[in-house]
């Protein structure tokens, strides 16, 4: 019962000891339930095995959740928030923004404000359909025209993956093969300018079927942290022009 009595006084206190918004804003408990329980899922399942890693994972869960919490409640986003499912709203265009975006909006604009920790969109293709991934930079070289994203590897400013990048991700969808057993397996990856319509997208996100639009995934915890991080007004890293 001691046991019982600490666990539930622990969790009591990740919501109303916050200091700013537990006891003021009922929506930052809602939110932070709705985030810790998709977290928590997701790491159930497809969560590092090393025991380590998992554990500096779970340490760091009530500081994130925390974080996004606060900035939902007040950002200054062109978004509504879902408290109830921990999310960003906004409505969904009939087809992906950007997917067929010009090189010549992209190559310009990376090239003038590509830079560490730049929060990016990254249209990803499936068989099922297309969806836009929130990155981030963590390696750009000018000379090559080519930048580094935490998490999808390899682009130039062209938006299009670097050879090496791309015969990886060929190779894991099974381009070359008879037969896809994977319906998210992914088959091309392509760098976006990001627009307020792109961003959105991203943020809330929406997926669109080859026909019509699919039912809104739900971000992980990154990508959230990530949207924190988005400058709306211009989105370049904050205090550039």
């Amino acid at each position: 019962m001691a046991s019982d009595g600490h666990t539930s006084s622990t969790q009591s206190g990740f919501f109303s000891n916050s200091g700013e918004l537990g006891g003021a804003q009922p929506q930052f408990t809602e939110i932070c339930t709705a985030l810790y329980e998709r977290e928590l899922l997701l790491i159930a399942h497809k969560g590092p095995s090393n025991v380590s890693i998992l554990r500096r994972r779970l340490a760091g869960l009530t500081h994130h959740i925390r974080s996004v919490a606060r900035y939902l409640i007040d950002n200054n986003s062109p978004l509504d928030i879902d408290p109830h499912n921990g999310s960003w709203f906004i409505k969904q265009p009939g087809k992906c923004p950007g997917h067929s975006q010009p090189i010549d909006k992209k190559r310009p604009w990376y090239g003038q404000y590509a830079d560490y920790g730049l929060v990016i969109p990254i249209c990803i293709t499936t068989l099922e359909g297309m969806h836009i991934e929130l990155d981030s930079i963590d390696s750009v070289n000018h000379a090559t025209n080519t930048l580094h994203t935490n998490k999808h590897g390899w682009f130039s400013f062209d938006g299009e993956m670097a050879h090496r990048e791309a015969e990886t991700s060929q190779h894991k969808a099974g381009f070359g093969t008879s037969s896809f057993t994977d319906a998210n397996a992914v088959l091309k990856r392509q760098l976006l300018k990001p627009t307020t319509a792109i961003m959105a997208s991203a943020c809330s996100g929406h997926m669109w079927r080859h026909k019509s639009k699919g039912a809104p995934r739900a971000l992980s915890l990154r990508e959230m942290r990530l949207s924190t991080h988005i400058n709306w007004k211009n989105f370049t890293l904050k205090g550039q022009a």
